[in-house]
């Protein structure tokens, strides 16, 4: 039987591949990341029976688009099924990647004392967990420490939100509200996302003057903002710490605005 071409360019690496990705990662200091994880929203043309259902926090319908990418901007996982009105956590709890996240390459290293396993990074819309990681929620009682942690943590996350960018410039139907049936809406995502990893393995590039017309169209269709979620698993607590100690440790302290 042959395989989707879909699956074929969008696949959970294996341990030697996601070890790869982490080394490679490593450029920004931070050891055992393997991919970053956003959500973004498409605009869709929702159904009359469950409208609201559809229709996010900016008050457009959309479809959540969930993705995660490698070090070079490449998705190795999307999830696309969750309508607009949907939290970022909700959507990752409904999505394969959370079901199977036991499953996912661990390639476990000894980080401050920490056996860490291998981590995606989040904002702090998604939960804290062993594999998923985030930066602390701004507050007044952040230490020094705390506050350069989730600054080093953030310049990494600007690669997924790159990946996203590029993704809507090179295919248009994702920017604008198109005439697709609604359940036809995820199939065209997901093979945007593949097409997407078909460039970026070529190596075609993306002119700069298509990423300017996302902006114009940000101003019609605004992102969504998602509040912080405020699930920590222990596990996940124990791995965040590690990590700040490691970096206070060997990498000069960081500040900057926090989101």
């Amino acid at each position: 039987m042959l395989k989707s071409p879909i699956k074929t360019l969008i696949k959970v690496p294996n341990e030697d591949e996601a070890s790869k990705y982490a080394q490679r990662f490593e450029r920004y200091h931070i050891p055992q990341i393997m991919g970053l994880i956003d959500g973004t929203h498409i605009p869709i043309l929702p159904p009359s029976d469950g409208y609201k259902d559809f229709v996010n926090r900016k008050g457009w319908p959309s479809y959540v688009l969930q993705a995660v990418v490698d070090d070079q901007g490449r998705f190795w996982h999307i999830s696309c099924k969750m309508p607009g009105s949907a939290h970022d956590a909700s959507v990752l709890r409904q999505s394969e990647l959370f079901q199977k996240a036991h499953l996912l390459p661990k390639a476990v290293k000894n980080v401050e004392g920490q056996d860490l396993r291998l981590m995606v990074v989040g904002d702090p819309a998604y939960p804290l967990l062993d594999w998923l990681i985030k930066g602390y929620t701004n507050s007044p009682n952040l230490t020094p420490e705390q506050e350069s942690f989730s600054v080093y943590l953030s310049s990494l996350r600007v690669g997924v939100e790159m990946a996203s960018g590029k993704l809507k410039s090179r295919w248009r139907v994702l920017l604008k509200r198109s005439d697709f049936h609604f359940s036809f809406a995820p199939t065209m995502i997901a093979t945007c996302c593949a097409l997407h990893n078909f460039c970026e393995k070529r190596n075609d590039g993306v002119n700069l003057n298509w990423l300017n017309d996302i902006c114009e169209t940000d101003q019609l269709y605004p992102q969504p903002t998602q509040p912080v979620h405020a699930s920590v698993s222990t596990s996940g607590k124990n791995a965040r710490e590690a990590l700040t100690q490691y970096l206070a440790r060997h990498f000069p302290l960081r500040q900057g605005h926090l989101h």
